[in-house]
């Protein structure tokens, strides 16, 4: 007996192009991007920029996105996504994710959307609903924007991925996506779309890192990121205007270090050979967060270490990104390229999507008439 042909083992993951990267996007994403492109268990790796989502709230100001595209681009680059082995493309230049949106639609009811959590807030903070049900008088949200994770499951199947690396706020979209894929495949009784899987960060730190301000999650829209293109000064300014604990207002006060930026940082990015190097009076964090809790340990003595964190992180970053503004005919090139592939992939995808729909009438003449024939004459 012939044995199975093994599944292929694809990833998709990808951004809105709305304004540069920052840490959160790398220590939640693009950090685990990187080494699963040095792993070499993927048979394919897809990143999209995700420009049409992107338009769905900035719709009116479609320069933003423009400029943008290449911002996100060179982060990637910056970080080491190198396009020999990862393939970079641009959304709205795949037309197959948009046709594959218009028929997933069908297999998703507006009730089932207003219950997506992404969608969900997005109605509450624009005062679309609340707890007593949906606001009349108020303007609702963009169509594009509310069937959101409709186009995101286009997106993941185009590609047949069966990985997603993302943070734990993807996780319902994931699940909107298996529920289109079961839903198609047990109405067309066939197997083309693939069910994916979420890969979260490892650390949980990483999952969802808190914003300077230890408000939020980092966000471009509060304002209170670190990017990864901010030169050393801007580094150290916001690091040492991070939020700490506000009860520890003498080195000689028990401080906390829960909800305390700075250890949240350093949980997230310091390695234990850095002690040695910047900061010998610890073996690690965890003799470093002892002290503070005892008293003793400034805020200023910790944050001057977490700075030398980030430098040593950023520093080649920056380098990188430096070479590639230098050649943005290069990274024109490498879009270019990876979104012809992936319009390659995605299109044998649409075509088994139709073949399963049978509204494939133009691939088979002979076959197409005689159906008809048949049916007229029935």
């Amino acid at each position: 007996m012939e044995a199975k042909e093994a599944k292929r083992k694809v990833i998709l993951t990808g951004d809105r192009p709305t304004g540069k990267l920052h840490l959160g996007h790398y220590v939640g994403s693009l950090r685990r991007r990187v080494q699963l492109q040095n792993s070499g268990k993927y048979d394919e790796i897809n990143i999209l920029v995700a420009d049409d989502q992107a338009l769905t709230d900035n719709w009116d100001n479609p320069k933003k996105i423009r400029d943008n595209i290449i911002e996100v681009t060179l982060d990637y680059l910056s970080v080491g996504i190198d396009p020999d082995r990862t393939n970079i493309c641009i959304q709205s230049g795949i037309p197959a994710l948009h046709a594959l949106t218009f028929y997933y639609m069908n297999l998703v009811t507006t009730q089932r959307l207003s219950r997506n959590p992404t969608v969900k807030n997005e109605m509450t903070l624009r005062g679309y609903s609340d707890e007593e049900g949906v606001n009349d008088n108020v303007e609702g949200l963009p169509a594009g924007f509310f069937t959101y994770p409709v186009s995101q499951a286009a997106d993941i199947t185009a590609f047949k991925a069966t990985t997603v690396p993302a943070g734990e706020d993807q996780e319902p979209m994931l699940e909107q996506t298996r529920e289109i894929c079961r839903k198609f495949n047990s109405t067309y009784q066939c197997d083309v779309l693939v069910e994916p899987e979420i890969l979260l960060p490892e650390n949980e730190t990483q999952r969802r890192l808190p914003g300077i301000d230890g408000k939020a999650k980092m966000s471009k829209s509060l304002g209170n990121c670190i990017y990864l293109s901010d030169d050393p000064k801007t580094v150290k300014q916001k690091v040492m205007s991070m939020y700490t604990d506000p009860e520890h207002l003498n080195i000689s006060d028990p401080g906390h270090v829960e909800g305390n930026m700075v250890f949240t940082y350093l949980d997230a990015f310091s390695r234990e050979d850095q002690f040695a190097a910047y900061l010998p009076d610890y073996q690690n964090l965890d003799e470093m967060k002892e002290h503070y809790r005892k008293g003793g340990l400034g805020d200023v003595k910790c944050k001057k270490f977490l700075i030398k964190v980030m430098e040593e992180m950023l520093t080649p970053i920056r380098a990188e990104r430096a070479k590639w503004e230098n050649n943005i005919s290069d990274v024109y090139d490498i879009l270019c390229a990876g979104t012809a592939k992936a319009r390659e992939t995605t299109g044998r995808t649409l075509d088994e999507v139709r073949h399963a729909m049978m509204i494939d009438y133009f691939d088979d003449r002979d076959r197409m008439i005689s159906d008809w024939e048949e049916w007229i004459h029935r």
